[in-house]
């Protein structure tokens, strides 16, 4: 199998659109600063029943301007809050929108920097890879030296709901520690998110809290499963928190629930069946599992061992020429050590046979479920998909030769179990809202008028959203609405969802407010020589 590897497709961005970048590259960052984000109307604008006099933003990464994997000057620029205050001020609300500036160009990367090393920023796209690409030049996270009682925007970047009510955010010594928050908070460690957010004395506020309470576990392969919120958690600690919001301000709001977070692209760039192969390649892969299929049947006769031919079909890897499935670990299998191991003391295998079946005692290729659709492939994985499991051995590509690791995938259990907690979530928040009166909106990310119906495809129609004639895809692609993480919107994104918001906010508080001119916005930044992957890093 020593040319197999080169027929192993390495995607890092599957189903993402590079063609015709350069064509494309007046949509980004640079291209249109000069335009308002507040587009000129004709029609009067109203707050009608609400007081936008101080708007605050409450949330996590999605409020704060997080994207592209940091917080930086452009994504704060670009925040959802930022762009909502902005459409305000056409009612007569103050121009004023303090937010906890970062005063970096590239932030900190979050999902790369190690501690070792010079610190890397934001990702960019590199249409040579083609895929994201950290920048070289990022920032360390600074404490803030603004006057923090003077901010309206309290996102903190990767939060879950809990640590909107903790003084342990703002305490570097707890494990709840959060150094987006301690670096604004009035007082570290003595403080919460939610006492700062309240001590404005706010008007108005929008919430939208919660995603990282199922989306972190999500993102770990659903293998860590202390970061997925039970469902008495979160419902002790939503209604803690819309209860102080609403006895300790008189202000109104609008609440969102969580979207569907498994049709992002960190979820659906790289797909199930990721393996190219000719016939060549194949008919290697075949001959080299022909043992090990073997094996399995041979267990399923044996009296000797629990095993039935289901499990041995379920187990068996077989692969042809075109697109295969990934081979993958599945935590929910049995584990076959002890089984392998009662055949060496049988004497059916040999001690160097059951050596090489260690990889593969809970391993299988990625399905499609009737009920759950495509298995699930991290993004993460397009960094390591096809490269040798054993350095310097070409013949051990992970994901053909041998199996991903369960980090890097999520199952059909996985994705029922995470969809079964999301659901739980979002009943909590819109009972919770509905309980609370007039004062309180929801903004349901998951109705069929919302865009992300639009931007997923949720009604069945092809996935991604039209925006002054222009079609933007659900990727982050020149022309998509993410940034290059794959999770976060970008600045183009958050202003479709901006516009989500004023759009409840004018149906439940009588307002009339402009909305936000998308393709004013930019989308991606393309890497100019800065990025990581053009000093020849990976």
């Amino acid at each position: 199998m020593k040319s197999l590897s080169k027929f192993v497709v390495l995607l890092f961005i599957l189903g993402v659109s590079i063609a015709g970048c350069d064509s494309e590259y007046d949509s980004l960052v640079d291209a249109n600063l000069d335009r308002r984000p507040v587009p000129e109307t004709e029609v009067e604008a109203s707050q009608g029943d609400a007081d936008f006099t101080n708007y605050i933003a409450i949330g996590n990464s999605l409020t704060a301007g997080y994207m592209d994997g940091a917080l930086y000057d452009l994504g704060q620029q670009y925040s959802l809050g930022a762009l909502i205050s902005a459409q305000f001020e056409a009612t007569g609300a103050p121009a004023t929108f303090n937010q906890p500036d970062i005063n970096s160009v590239n932030g900190f990367n979050t999902l790369v920097n190690t501690g070792n090393g010079p610190v890397l920023g934001r990702f960019k796209l590199d249409t040579s890879i083609p895929g994201p690409s950290p920048t070289l030049n990022g920032d360390p996270i600074e404490p803030y030296t603004g006057e923090t009682s003077s901010l309206n925007n309290f996102g903190v970047p990767g939060i879950q709901l809990g640590q909107l009510l903790t003084p342990d955010t703002g305490n570097p010594s707890s494990p709840a520690f959060n150094p987006f928050y301690a670096r604004f908070a009035s007082s570290p460690g003595t403080s919460t998110i939610l006492d700062d957010a309240i001590n404005t004395d706010p008007s108005f506020f929008t919430l939208w809290i919660g995603n990282n309470d199922v989306l972190g576990y999500a993102s770990s392969g659903a293998t860590n499963s202390a970061i997925l919120t039970s469902q008495a958690d979160f419902q002790a600690q939503f209604s803690a928190t819309i209860n102080r919001l609403m006895t300790e301000t008189t202000a109104s709001g609008v609440v969102a629930n969580i979207p569907p977070i498994l049709a992002t692209p960190v979820f659906r760039a790289v797909p199930y069946n990721a393996i190219a192969l000719d016939q060549t390649s194949a008919d290697q892969l075949n001959a080299s599992f022909a043992t090990f299929n073997a094996v399995l049947d041979g267990m399923a006769e044996s009296s000797l061992i629990p095993f039935d031919q289901e499990d041995a079909n379920e187990r068996k890897v077989s692969y042809q020429a075109g697109a295969n499935p990934i081979l993958i670990v599945d935590p929910n299998l049995e584990d076959l050590s002890s089984t392998f191991d009662q055949l060496e003391t049988f004497g059916q295998i040999t001690p160097a046979q059951r050596a090489a079946l260690q990889p593969y005692v809970q391993s299988r290729q990625m399905v499609v479920n009737q009920q759950t659709g495509p298995e699930l492939v991290l993004l993460s994985a397009g960094a390591i998909l096809g490269t040798p499991a054993i350095p310097g051995n070409p013949d051990t590509p992970l994901g053909v030769a041998i199996p991903l690791g369960a980090q890097y995938t999520l199952t059909s259990e996985n994705i029922l179990e995470i969809e079964t907690a999301r659901a739980t979530f979002n009943a909590i928040i819109g009972g919770t809202v509905n309980a609370a009166g007039d004062r309180l909106a929801l903004y349901d990310t998951n109705s069929l008028d919302s865009a992300f119906a639009d931007i997923f495809g949720l009604d069945g129609s092809q996935p991604g959203i039209s925006q002054g004639g222009v079609f933007l895809s659900p990727d982050f692609s020149p022309n998509g609405v993410f940034s290059t993480d794959g999770v976060h919107p970008n600045a183009r994104g958050n202003a479709i969802l901006a516009n989500e918001f004023l759009r409840v906010i004018e149906a439940e508080f009588n307002a009339t407010i402009p909305k936000v001119d998308v393709l004013a916005l930019p989308s991606v930044s393309v890497c100019a020589g800065d990025c990581l992957s053009q000093q020849g890093g990976s």
